[in-house]
């Protein structure tokens, strides 16, 4: 597979992976359909099975979802991929904070957060402005949250509140904004194609997580950590990682990576988008909430958007400075 997309033009390319990702989800969407036709005589084995299928069927839509938006971008141009991912961002910040206690005092750093700091990251990623766009929200956001924060004179739960915010802010715009960061990295002999490094990301987390989960559903393991996730265990984790890592490998002709070393970094992000989607677990438990969304609708009003890219919010930055760092770019 490797030497035969390396043969194909950009054009060529594209259509065999419309072809090989929207089937592929397609087949998967189909298998659920057909899961959630089965019956159960045992009410509670059938309560627990539509549970099940209702977070397979989350992960499948939002893998639908991120695939439009990246084939939105591609067809429309950069800024327009900015743009989708900044919407993200907002709508997954948005669900956190509206879980998280705030009080009066907290307006200005929300207003700060969603109105300025935000555009301002994707911003510094249109324009290429890496050096700042890397230290942007770690350095001068953290140090200004909590000053404006001060300067509202409120000091009940201060510490409490800042973090919460700043957690939110790292993980929904920081973390996100990578994603599109991986259009400015330049590669030599690449031609411009770093579009398909985003391809390359969002497909073999979202195929890890997926794994993982019907993995999990198969093999019913001892938890590793029952308190927070009932399905998160070592042997469906390695299945899941490591199917995507394969993938990851044979995916190699549409990026600069030979499939070894494709293979190395598809292991290094799905790796760190399960941790990740199992500390955003822990986040949820804290919170007293199983899901970001109620029974049907969304308790945030963003249709638990933030289930579905938490383990992308991970990734993208540890994918990112990986290639950096690996390639010295």
């Amino acid at each position: 597979m490797y030497q035969l997309l390396k043969q194909f033009n950009v054009n060529q390319q594209i259509g065999a992976l419309f072809t090989l990702v929207f089937g592929l989800l397609l087949l998967a969407s189909v298998v659920a359909v057909l899961l959630s036709m089965r019956e159960f005589g045992d009410s509670h084995r059938a309560e627990q099975q539509r549970a099940e299928l209702d977070n397979m069927e989350g992960l499948l839509r939002t893998s639908w979802l991120v695939m439009l938006v990246f084939w939105v971008g591609w067809l429309t141009g950069d800024w327009v991929a900015l743009v989708l991912f900044g919407l993200v961002s907002l709508f997954a910040l948005r669900e956190f904070m509206t879980l998280s206690v705030t009080r009066r005092g907290d307006h200005r750093s929300l207003v700060l957060a969603f109105f300025v700091v935000l555009p301002a990251q994707y911003t510094l990623v249109g324009y290429e402005l890496f050096n700042l766009f890397t230290v942007f929200i770690p350095v001068y956001v953290f140090l200004a949250i909590p000053l404006i924060s001060a300067l509202a004179n409120d000091p009940q739960r201060f510490l409490e509140r800042n973090a919460k915010l700043q957690w939110g802010i790292m993980v929904c715009i920081y973390g996100m904004s990578h994603v599109p960061a991986l259009l400015l990295l330049d590669f030599p002999n690449y031609d411009k194609r770093n579009a398909f490094l985003i391809f390359f990301l969002v497909l073999v987390v979202q195929t890890s997580a997926v794994v993982q989960h019907l993995a999990s559903r198969t093999l019913r393991k001892v938890p590793a950590a029952p308190d927070i996730s009932q399905s998160f265990n070592w042997p469906s984790w390695w299945i899941g990682v490591m199917v995507g890592s394969v993938l990851g490998g044979l995916l190699a002709g549409i990026t600069p990576f030979v499939p070894g070393q494709a293979f190395v970094m598809a292991f290094i992000a799905c790796s760190a988008g399960s941790f990740g989607h199992l500390v955003m677990k822990a986040l949820k438990r804290d919170r007293g909430i199983p899901i970001w969304r109620g029974q049907g609708t969304a308790v945030t009003g963003a249709s638990g958007l933030l289930d579905r890219v938490d383990a992308l919010c991970f990734a993208a930055p540890v994918f990112f400075h990986s290639v950096r760092w690996y390639f010295g770019l």
